[in-house]
């Protein structure tokens, strides 16, 4: 799909991050767009960022991990733009959480599983039947490089994000002879992004607790002492809003200083699918985390390999040191 202009594109998780930035990059080609996110108020500024141009841009509240909320979504779209199809699926949504699987809360395990793979899942079955109806159509998965390597560095679990991006990843490779077979005007790309500049840290909290790091309770700042703890670090007479602001930060920095901005990640992942690329790295750390993970695949999870990535300049403040 070389051109997106007069397309319909569908994006999810579009109130933020590089679901914001596709939809806004979209617009400036003359794409309209139907965008969703658990956020009504980020939306709305997505949609004033969209505008000043001839496209529609309608907006619709959902929680993609709900089938019925993504079913509603779908028939509201039809319904908004008069029309029988689609051209484009960005299945961008995504939030963090559920670290392990031995001791982590079991809601917040499957809700994060629930939102990163099911929200692929369901908003697939709901869309890709329009992309289908049209005369071409692409479905753009994105994983992560935590798709391929299950690991923030040694003694940090990180199992449901990762399990959902290793689903996400498998299931869009897997979806590449299916739609040769049964639908070859229609393609598939799998986004595997580094370290973006995106809300992911501070939206998760949100999503999953209903408040930010600045509003923890009391038990779940003691939570997280004890998790930093183990880690190493001396926190046992910090008080609690310290913890919070620190909490916080990490957020905001994870946002503010990643090597890659949302937009740059926008524009790589659309000329990937100019380009018809089904695998689309993001990021010069995700291209050289990909070489050493395939390098060297039984020693990716070794104490001295995540130290090596460190030492290689790639993910300072994400992956963990031992």
């Amino acid at each position: 799909m070389k051109e997106f202009r007069g397309r319909l594109a569908v994006v999810t998780g579009a109130g933020s991050g590089m679901g914001r930035e596709l939809a806004v990059q979209l617009a400036a080609d003359g794409c309209h767009l139907a965008l969703c996110d658990v956020s009504w108020e980020n939306l709305e500024e997505t949609q004033r960022l969209c505008g000043g141009s001839d496209v529609r841009v309608s907006i619709h509240r959902c929680d993609v991990s709900d089938e019925a909320q993504v079913l509603a979504f779908r028939d509201a779209m039809l319904d908004s733009h008069q029309t029988d199809h689609a051209h484009l699926l960005f299945n961008n949504a995504g939030i963090g959480g559920g670290g392990s699987f031995i001791v982590d809360d079991r809601a917040e395990w499957e809700r994060t599983f629930g939102v990163c793979w099911y929200g692929v899942y369901y908003c697939a079955r709901a869309f890709v039947p329009l992309l289908v109806a049209a005369e071409e159509g692409h479905i753009v998965n994105t994983s992560s490089v935590n798709g391929f390597w299950a690991s923030l560095g040694p003694g940090i679990p990180h199992t449901a994000y990762s399990a959902a991006k290793f689903a996400v990843k498998g299931f869009s490779e897997a979806l590449i002879a299916d739609l040769r077979v049964n639908a070859p005007h229609v393609k598939v790309s799998v986004v595997m992004p580094g370290h973006i500049g995106t809300s992911i840290a501070l939206n998760t909290a949100k999503v999953l607790r209903g408040r930010g790091a600045m509003e923890m309770s009391a038990e779940e700042v003691a939570q997280a002492r004890t998790r930093l703890i183990a880690r190493g670090l001396p926190l046992d007479n910090v008080p609690d809003d310290h913890i919070r602001a620190a909490l916080h930060q990490q957020g905001v920095d994870f946002r503010d200083k990643a090597p890659v901005s949302a937009a740059q990640a926008a524009t790589i992942i659309l000329d990937g699918v100019r380009a018809d690329r089904w695998r689309i790295l993001v990021g010069e750390d995700a291209a050289q985390l990909d070489a050493a993970v395939r390098a060297a695949p039984e020693l990716a999870y070794e104490p001295d390999f995540a130290q090596k990535v460190r030492e290689a300049g790639l993910f300072a403040g994400v992956v963990a040191e031992e």
